[in-house]
């Protein structure tokens, strides 16, 4: 088994309204943001190590640094291909800086995006914008609905219930 599986198994297992479960999602959560806060001190490094070296390096377990991999992914210029991942693999993460942050507000993650190292890398005005934008996409929109007697939409200058519209 590979260890994305092996994490997913394991901590998607876990309800967080235990206290298991709750004690093991505040402790990645707090492992998680501790390694955001150094990554984002430093976001020009392109890191580039195994894993394992990885979980050596923000002093965590092979586990919860493979879910930070798994949630960072979709945010790097080059997806790793986490499937076949084990903990002597290179890993090499490259971020997208705006494709991370809306990551993290899609996920409603704010102790993430609201983070101060965050200042320095993109404006308010461009966080506002990214986070609008993300929350905006999730929108669903209905098109405005036609009345029978309303002009047809396809140009014939037809009534709608004449025209596209009959049944």
């Amino acid at each position: 088994m590979g260890l994305l599986k092996d994490w997913r198994d394991h901590a998607y297992s876990l309800d967080d309204r235990t206290p298991e479960g709750k004690q093991f999602w505040l402790n990645y959560f707090g492992v998680e943001q501790g390694i955001y806060k150094q990554i984002l001190s430093n976001p020009d490094e392109v890191i580039e190590c195994t894993v394992k070296e990885l979980a050596e390096k923000y002093d965590t377990t092979i586990e919860l640094i493979t879910g930070f991999l798994d949630g960072i992914d979709e945010s790097l210029k080059e997806s790793n291909n986490l499937e076949e991942v084990d903990e002597n693999s290179t890993i090499r993460l490259d971020i997208d800086l705006e494709k991370l942050y809306m990551n993290m507000v899609d996920c409603d993650a704010e102790w993430l995006y609201n983070l101060e190292e965050w200042e320095p890398l993109l404006t308010e005005e461009r966080r506002k914008e990214l986070y609008k934008i993300q929350k905006s996409s999730k929108t669903v929109v209905k098109p405005k609905k036609i009345g029978r007697n309303d002009p047809c939409p396809c140009g014939s200058g037809r009534k709608y219930k004449q025209c596209c519209g009959r049944n």
